[in-house]
């Protein structure tokens, strides 16, 4: 028997720019070169022209949770809205916060469409990488995941794909069951990973009382975790005036600790007793919130206990993205 001659380069099958898949560095690239991938078309995903998006999730309904689902939630989902309807096929698409062996997206066998949020993205505008991931799924064949890429620097971002204003709530669920929907008879590597995310989640509530704040339970203390959409400048300023004034906790026993920066809007975060549970929050949340808006209605210049008020809250700033 013949052995077969190797292919050569002009012989390969040549892939364009936006059929090349992101895999590990120091890999083959896909595109058949031969080089290493960081070396070859991962170089251009390193110095993509899509720059930095700082707020990625701006214009769209429910910003605050879109950043709280990607950044402090383990596990929720929430129902999408296409702009152009859903394709047939399709019975629903929702926003995950993960997926079983980080999918970016998973068609499921019935055709609904989960697309993963929390997932690595390959260019700086993260909205215009899931928008790809989406529009990918919608299209899947039944039954399979979909794997990342560098989406195309002209491709559509979600602002573009889904209705703007169209309410956007978050269900908050105890494990990620939602997966799959027999999760006894889901397949060993799902299975795997199902119990692997359960035992590393964070009892975590949504409150109803304001927008955004999130309860957590940890082994020492629980903490509120709340994406607030003002200006961040204008919200040291009203958080420094209500620390000053000792009106920034939540209730005996809670105290404010510092923020989260993430995709441009500003996380505050309270210490809470072990014992305090989420429902005992709704109430004190909605007076801070009354709080909160006096504080950021006031103009008058920050007194020197309020700036250092104000110093403090900053240097205890830490940015997620």
């Amino acid at each position: 028997m013949a052995k077969k001659r190797p292919q050569t380069k002009a012989e390969r099958p040549q892939l364009t720019d936006g059929e090349i898949p992101v895999v590990g560095a120091r890999e083959p690239c896909p595109c058949g070169s031969g080089r290493r991938y960081k070396a070859c078309h991962g170089r251009a995903a390193a110095h993509a022209a899509t720059e930095l998006v700082q707020r990625p999730f701006e214009g769209l309904s429910g910003e605050c949770d879109w950043v709280a689902l990607r950044e402090l939630v383990p596990a929720a989902t929430a129902p999408l809205t296409l702009r152009e309807g859903l394709p047939e096929g399709v019975p629903s698409v929702s926003l995950a916060t993960v997926l079983p062996m980080a999918w970016p997206a998973l068609r499921r066998e019935d055709g609904s469409v989960l697309i993963g949020l929390q997932n690595d993205t390959a260019s700086g505008d993260i909205s215009r990488d899931l928008a790809d991931t989406l529009q990918r799924a919608l299209e899947a064949e039944p039954g399979t995941p979909v794997q990342g890429r560098r989406a195309p620097a002209e491709g559509p971002r979600l602002q573009d794909l889904l209705v703007a204003d169209a309410p956007f709530e978050p269900v908050v669920h105890t494990g990620f069951e939602f997966w799959v929907p027999d999760a006894e008879n889901a397949a060993p590597e799902v299975s795997a990973s199902l119990e692997r995310a359960n035992a590393a989640a964070i009892p975590t509530v949504r409150l109803h009382s304001v927008e955004a704040a999130y309860w957590c339970e940890t082994p020492e203390k629980n903490h509120l975790r709340w994406v607030m959409p003002h200006p961040e400048e204008a919200l040291l300023d009203a958080l420094a005036r209500l620390h000053a004034a000792g009106r920034s906790d939540l209730g005996e026993g809670t105290r404010l600790v510092g923020s989260f920066r993430a995709h441009g809007l500003t996380v505050p975060v309270w210490d809470l007793p072990s014992g305090m549970g989420a429902e005992d929050m709704e109430k004190p949340a909605a007076e801070f919130a009354e709080r909160l808006a006096a504080a950021l209605a006031a103009d008058a210049s920050l007194t020197p206990e309020e700036r250092r008020a104000r110093g403090g809250l900053t240097n205890r700033q830490v940015t997620l993205s």
